[in-house]
Parts: C-alpha cells; structure tokens; sequence
C-alpha cells in the first residue's frame, strides 16, 4: 500500500490518537504487509527523503534528534529526515508535563535499493561463509572449545543470530531439507511377525525347526503322514523373518539432531530476549520454519542420534545430506562468533546495507586477490581472533586491516599488500608516504612494489603504487556518477544521502592527493559495462568504475578480476610509461629545487624538451686568435680524445651537449656561446685534420656547431671562472660541461 500520507494508530498510548505522516514531494508512505514476516515495522518509509508528521493531538510529540526535526511553533509538529539510515526507527512518544516517555512509534526506514532485503541477506551469508572457511583454515584447538553464550545483552544475541539465521534461514536450506525428505537415505532391516502355519508357502530352514519348538500346538490326525515322525502335533503359528525398508538411519538421525539443535538454539535466543523487539520476532519466524521441518512425519521414524558419523560416505556425497552437514559446521562455528563491525551494520535497529556491502566486497577482493598473489597465512588467521569465550571478526569500519602477498613469476617478483580502511595522514612533505592535503581514507587499498625492498623504502624512491576502491551501494547506474556537472553536488549529499558524482570527483582527491596513487574506482552494485579512464596511454594510471553485485551469478567480479590481472600484467612491463615517469619524479625531487629567472627560449612545439636542467653546455677552451677563426670559419670544435694532456674524460654529459661556450687563456668571462648541431659528436683522423687545415696531426673528437640565433642570448656573459668543476692554473684548458640552470646563474650582471 504505497500513498503520500498513512495514519498510524497510537491506542496503546492514548485511545484515539493517531500519528499521520505525509510524503514530501513523489516519495511514498506505505503500509507493507510482509515486513513483519521479515522483521520489519509495518509503516515504511525511504531514505534520503523529507516526511512531514503530526500527532492528532496537540499533547504529544517527538524530541528533536538526528532524525527527527520538531516544530518550534507547535511541537506536535515536525519534519522526518532519515538521511542515510535504513533500518527500523523506534522514537520514544512524549506527552506534555511528563519526564518520560509514553510510548514509541516503530516506523521501518526502506533502502531505495528494491532489492535490498535480498542483497542484505546475501552479503551477510557470504560473510558467514567467509568467516567459517577462515576458522576451518585456523588449526587451533580453541575454535572447537567455545560454546555459545546467551546471557549477553541483546546487542550480541542479534548478532550471533543474523549470522545463524543466514546460515539456515534460506530458501536453500529449507529445499535441501524438503529433497532429504522427499528423497532419504534407506537401508534394508530384519523384522519378524507370527503367520499362520497354513499361509506359508516355503518353509524355510527357521521354520522347520519351528516346528518342535513353536507353542500353541494342535493335534495332528492320527494318519498324518507326520505321525511316523513322532510329530503328533504342530504350532498354529510360525514366526517369518521379513526385510523392512526404514529410514532410521545414521545418516537421518544426524539430520535430525542437527534440526533439534538449531531449534534449541533459536528458543534460547527467544527466552533470552524481551519480546516485540526486531530480533523475537525474527527468531520466532526461525523458530516456525524448523518447528515445521521436524513434525514431518518423516522424523518421526528417526529415534534420538547416540553418535554423530560425519565421516560417513552419505553425508559427504549425497546431495541434500551433504548440504546439511556444511551448514552444521557453520552453524556450530557461527554461533560462537562476534563481530564488532557488526554494530554498523544492524545495532539498534539497523539495516545497513550499504555499510554491509563495504564489508562484503572486502572479502570479495580478498576472495580475488586470492588467486593472484600468495597471501600470507598469518595475515588471513589474523582475521579471527579467539577471545575470552568467542571468536571476534577483527574488520571494523575505519578501523586498517591489511592483507600482505606476494606475487613471483618468472619476470619478476612483486610486494602486496590489500588494506582495508588505510589512513593517509594528510600534510606530508615529498618523499614521505600519505597525503599532501587533507587526510584521506579509501576504503580499499591495493599498494604492489618491487620484492627486495621494503615499503618504507619502495615509498621514498617512487617505488610503490596504491590502487584504490571504494563502495557505493547507492549507486545503480554510472549516469549517477558521470553525467552530473553540479559542482554543488557534495554538499547536498550529507542533505539527502544521494551519491552522484560527487563519487567520481573523489576517485580524483584520491589520485591526485595521496601520493604514488596509480588509480581509483568505485564499486557499485550495478549492470553497467565497467568504466575506465586512463591518465595517459596505458592502463594506470586511471580512474573509473566497476559494477559488483551482490549475487551468485553474473555478480560482475569476472571485469573486475580481469581488471587486476592487467593492472599485475602492467607491473611486468619494466619500459612502461608509468615506470618511466615514477623515475623521472624520484629523479626530480630528489633534490631540492634549482632556480633561474633570466630570460630563456621558451619550450613549446619542436623546443619542448628546452628543459634547463636537462641542456648540458660544454665549455670549452681554444688557445689563440687562430683557433677561434679556424672554429669560427670550419664551424667546428674540436677536443682531444687520446691519452695525452688536453684531452677531455668522454661522459655522457659531454658527448650529449647542447652548447658549447668558449673562452681562452686570461679571460675573466666569456660571450662566445654556440649551438651545437647534429645527433653528436664526430671522430676525425689526422688525415681528416690536415684536409680541414688544422696544424696539429692527431685525432680530435668534433662537435659541429653554429651562431646561436635565440635573441635571449645575445649580448649575454658568464663567469665561467665560477662554475664549481672550472680548473684554474694547467687545468683551466680542460674542457667540462654543466646545465644550463648551472650556466644562467653565473650570468655576468651589468651594472
């Protein structure tokens, strides 16, 4: 029953008073008929909307809260404003001139997701199942000694029973039940009953010796043909043996006990809990289902279990018995764990699926990562952790668990870690890890580096990349992320609850704010193709989205799986960009910045590269008048490149020259800059050397040069004498190069 506008009758508190309730705007109010049968409040409403609420008497009211907005002109007025709660709301009723409350008024808050309740109800049995597969993996004798605890507040109660519940609570379980029913295990056994001597047909060797023993005997005739057998008489009846098909076996006896267990389980947590409260009426729902399985007539042939074969070949193969036997093995497990993340998820009266999802998908990529990488065993055992009498699921939201692996082929060896809610302190100065803004916390973080070194390190060298996600149950379609322009989108967001992209705007706070970030996605339970951006021209670094649904089937992890096999495949490629560009950042600022503000080309179109600190200028010396013409007129330079005094160390330095600035013996300064053509410099022999005038027969090393035309530099000098590799006395003639940034600083000044 959906409408703007339901009246809640309020007779337990005051006969005739009635609360209404109005929608704001198209939202609907209802009245939905099966939320009792799931535990809900019957009067419903959505989140993220805006409801309007009166009392039809003006001496009642509800007390200004999170969610509740009172009139401050009349009090039994107010305004409804659930944000993102989804869940069931008790508020307590007040009446005027009395301190406590009158009564409460339970109202269920609906996710806009329709299929919540199931996805809900999923992700919490696959948590279960996660966490019961961990303890299996656990070899430690505590998992076994544990036994659950019922004089807990109701809190605890609730949250050991949502994980029982999701274990046999299902459609599943109750068909598995239904198949061993309809369809049980058999066996063959000996019974006897009394038939009377005439309607035997064939007597049988236990009937024969029947024959003299068997009582209520009457007389033979006197020419019976027995009577020479000294038999004078023969019983009126004979005991047969007859094989009876029955099902009291083992194997159904172990049914049965485990139907009774879960049964006294669920009447523990009835007895133990107040009644009209969510989690009574959720157990007496459980209650009915196997109150229902075990008066089948079925289990009335089946006498009481004296011991449990779970070894036995029936329950670990056939189907229907080996179901149960897995959900008995939960079952025992689940009702001694506790998890304290639990609280955002269903304390007081919550229904957090969303935040629920954020759990589910952690073990999902845990699930993923899983076949990657070899994930270390303590890590995982780390999970669940033994308390005092339980077993505690140690993931709590903003709280950090990571997971560490290892991935090895035979390119190359590679560091994992899988962080679950990281902090990335914000404020933090190049090199160190986090992030250079505000503090952030995604809630997914896959960082990978290389194996021989640690984080630490791998951090400070531009080593390591984070990759990260985060969940968005909210979302169904990636037009909800991308086809918004808003900018003012965020701040409604704490208003109405409605996630746009505002999530997409996050992915880049993420990659652009915390440093060595390759890449950020959002999780989102939708049907989209996946959605991937790239920065440059591969894979990461990049931004996007990934639709992963709670579900069986096509629940969309094949993309995202696929996604994180390319993002290890692109780690393999030691000539990626991204590697290359993560080089040439550790390389930058590895040392503190230069400066230089005189006047330069600038670096645009084929002068891109016009990088100050990556031009090498090579200063060299020529000896007289006669050198400079025979440099100026062949548009050559020459260096020696044999072993003698002169000749110039060949690094790459030198040899990738850019300019060379010439001067010569008393020269204070000097202007003569050229500009050095060619891919670099050329080897000429004596010979070479005679055909191009030069005196002196020997091999020099020739860089072609030419007039440099950039207007910036004409007129220009520089102190050569104070470059830091400049050599005075015999040394001054030996040629060295520096950067241009080196050069422009010892600029001679006019005054």
């Amino acid at each position: 029953m959906n409408g703007q506008e339901v009246h809640i009758p309020l007779d337990s508190i005051e006969e005739g008073l009635f609360l209404e309730i109005k929608s704001k705007g198209s939202n609907f109010v209802s009245k939905v008929k099966d939320a009792e049968q799931n535990g809900e409040a019957s009067y419903q409403i959505k989140e993220g909307c805006f409801y309007h609420y009166q009392f039809s008497s003006p001496l009642y009211f509800f007390e200004t809260h999170e969610i509740v907005e009172e009139n401050p002109f009349h009090s039994n007025y107010g305004r409804l404003a659930p944000n993102t709660y989804v869940g069931t709301l008790e508020i307590p009723v007040k009446k005027k001139e009395i301190d406590d409350p009158v009564g409460k008024v339970r109202i269920e808050v609906q996710s806009k997701k329709t299929s919540y309740r199931e996805d809900y109800r999923f992700m919490l049995e696959s948590i279960t199942e996660y966490c019961i597969d961990l303890l299996m993996q656990v070899n430690s004798p505590v998992t076994q000694n544990f036994e659950p605890d019922f004089s807990k507040g109701s809190e605890t109660l609730y949250q050991k029973f949502t994980f029982i519940k999701s274990v046999i609570d299902t459609d599943e379980f109750n068909e598995t039940v239904h198949r061993i029913i309809t369809s049980p295990n058999t066996v063959w056994s000996k019974s006897s009953e009394e038939v009377d001597i005439r309607k035997i047909g064939r007597f049988k060797n236990h009937h024969v010796r029947q024959l003299l023993s068997g009582t209520q005997r009457s007389k033979l005739p006197a020419n019976s043909p027995l009577s020479g057998k000294r038999i004078s008489s023969l019983p009126t009846k004979l005991k047969s043996h007859l094989k009876v098909e029955t099902v009291d076996t083992a194997e159904n006896r172990f049914i049965k006990h485990a139907l009774s267990n879960y049964l006294k389980l669920c009447t523990d947590i009835e007895a133990a809990v107040k009644p009209d409260t969510r989690i009574y009426k959720e157990v007496k729902k459980t209650i009915e289902q196997l109150e229902q399985h075990l008066h089948h007539t079925f289990f009335n042939e089946i006498s009481r279990a004296q011991i449990l074969k779970i070894n036995s070949p029936i329950l670990q193969k056939k189907e229907g018995y080996r179901e149960v036997l897995k959900t008995w093995l939960m079952f025992d497990l689940a009702a001694k764990l506790i998890w304290e993340g639990g609280d955002d998820v269903y304390k007081g009266g919550k229904k957090d699926v969303a935040t629920l999802y954020e759990y589910w998908l952690f073990f999902t990529l845990l699930d993923l990562l899983k076949d990657m990488f070899e994930i270390y065993p303590e890590d995982l055992e780390d999970l669940i952790k033994p308390t005092e009498d339980e077993l505690s699921l140690q993931l709590v939201q903003g709280k950090r668990k990571a997971i560490r692996g290892v991935y090895q082929n035979g390119i190359r060896k590679l560091k994992m870690k899988f962080n679950f809610n990281r902090t990335f302190s914000g404020n933090q100065d190049h090199p160190n890890t986090g992030s250079w803004t505000k503090k952030m916390r995604p809630d997914y973080t896959l960082s990978i580096w290389p194996y021989n070194i640690t984080e630490e390190k791998a951090e400070k060298e531009e080593l390591i990349v984070h990759v990260h996600f985060d969940a968005k149950y909210k979302i169904d379609k990636l037009v909800e992320i991308i086809d918004k322009t808003n900018p003012d989108e965020e701040t409604n967001v704490k208003i109405t609850g409605s996630y746009k992209d505002v999530d997409l705007l996050k992915m880049h706070a993420y990659k652009d704010a915390i440093r060595r970030t390759a890449g950020a996605y959002v999780l989102y339970p939708g049907t989209d193709e996946p959605l991937e951006r790239k920065g440059f021209r591969e894979l990461l670094p990049g931004l996007g989205a990934f639709p992963v649904r709670p579900s069986k089937t096509n629940n969309g992890t094949a993309d995202l799986k696929d996604f994180l096999i390319r993002v290890i495949e692109h780690f393999l490629n030691r000539a990626s960009q991204r590697e290359n560009l993560a080089y040439r950042i550790f390389d930058i600022h590895k040392n503190d910045p230069d400066e230089v503000k005189e006047p330069l080309p600038e670096a645009y179109g084929k002068n891109r590269s016009y990088i100050p600190d990556t031009i090498n200028v090579l200063v060299g010396f020529y000896k007289d008048n006669n050198h400079l013409e025979w440099i100026r007129n062949k548009k050559y330079y020459n260096i020696r490149i044999d072993d003698r005094a002169g000749a110039i160390p060949l690094t790459a330095a030198e040899l990738s020259a850019n300019y060379l600035l010439l001067h010569t013996s008393k020269d204070k300064n000097s202007g003569k800059l050229f500009k050095i053509k060619g891919d670099g410099p050329k080897v000429f022999s004596k010979e070479r050397m005679a055909k191009e005038e030069y005196p002196k027969e020997s091999s020099y090393l020739i860089f072609e040069i030419d007039e440099v035309a950039a207007s910036e530099f004409q007129g220009v000098k520089w102190d050569f004498r104070k470059l830091s590799k400049f050599k005075t006395g015999r040394g001054a003639g030996i040629p060295f190069s520096v950067t241009l940034t080196e050069l422009m600083k010892v600029i001679v000044k006019e005054n």
